[in-house]
């Protein structure tokens, strides 16, 4: 789609997208097929296994986890921030790894439900065979130290644009971290706004939790209007920004949508490449809900 391939050059990303109504099927398309990388995307197929599991009775999702700090993973927000002891149930956990991309929370569920076999079986269950998840957050922000030879991030950040030192970090190769397509993310949104993903009570839960994801920044800020509504999951590494998420009209429209984007510039603030997501997005949904022509 030419309108879209023209907002990502502005922007001055490399874009990835699929739209496609939950309902007919029908589809806009820019690369959809080619691998990207999941970032914190990869908490959605986390979520869809965690609830496959819990209406299966293999878990229960009121059980009580305590996260100490010396075992939680390194993030911005969430019980990554707290410096005490958190008890939490499960299914609070899941919220806050939807809502807030809580990292401690979402490798709490990671290993509550079996790690990434348990989770790739999930998805190749659901037909999903381009999307694998290879790690956890921790292993995800320790393979990045250790593939930078940085102390910590504040070293990566402040080295990001020395030369051939992107190409080193595994985490930004989808060939070598955890990966999918947007056709795949976005049909795995379809799965769970159809009720397909899980039984129905599972995927009403996941809905109310994708609706409240707190980022207004990206899909969100395509559609700022009162009454449509926007859930969705986003995910960021250096260079890389992406959201997934559904898009629901007044009339009863809904549409799936996944777009992924690579800066050329290192730098952690770039308004543009975020905005850009909730434009690509619009343009998508606005062509599929124009009329067909004869």
């Amino acid at each position: 789609m030419k309108a879209v391939e023209d907002a990502f050059r502005a922007a001055g990303v490399a874009g990835w997208l699929h739209a496609e109504d939950v309902d007919t099927g029908r589809s806009v398309r820019v690369r959809a097929d080619e691998p990207v990388v999941l970032a914190s995307v990869f908490k959605v197929p986390l979520l869809v296994a965690f609830f496959r599991q819990a209406a299966a009775g293999l878990l229960d999702p009121a059980e009580r986890v305590t996260l100490r700090p010396g075992d939680r993973a390194e993030g911005p927000t969430g019980t990554s921030i707290l410096l005490d002891d958190v008890t939490l149930s499960l299914r609070d956990l899941a919220a806050l790894m939807i809502t807030v991309s809580d990292n401690a929370a979402a490798d709490a569920l990671y290993d509550r439900v079996g790690g990434a076999d348990a989770v790739n079986a999930v998805l190749a269950g659901l037909g999903l065979t381009a999307t694998r998840i290879t790690g956890d957050a921790r292993e995800l922000f320790a393979g990045m130290l250790a593939d930078a030879g940085a102390a910590d991030f504040g070293e990566l950040w402040a080295r990001l644009d020395e030369p051939g030192l992107l190409e080193r970090i595994r985490a930004l190769n989808p060939v070598l971290t955890s990966r999918s397509t947007p056709r795949e993310m976005a049909a795995l949104l379809g799965l769970v706004w159809r009720d397909e993903a899980a039984p129905p009570a599972a995927c009403a839960q996941m809905r109310r939790m994708f609706g409240l994801q707190v980022w207004p920044h990206r899909l969100s800020a395509g559609f700022p209007f009162d009454d449509v509504r926007v859930g969705g999951k986003t995910g960021t590494l250096p260079t890389i920004r992406n959201e997934i998420g559904v898009v629901e009209y007044p009339d009863g429209g809904r549409y799936a949508v996944a777009v992924f984007t690579r800066a050329a510039r290192p730098v952690a603030a770039l308004p543009q490449a975020d905005a850009v997501i909730g434009a690509a997005a619009r343009l998508a949904v606005e062509a599929l809900r124009r009329p067909r022509r004869p």
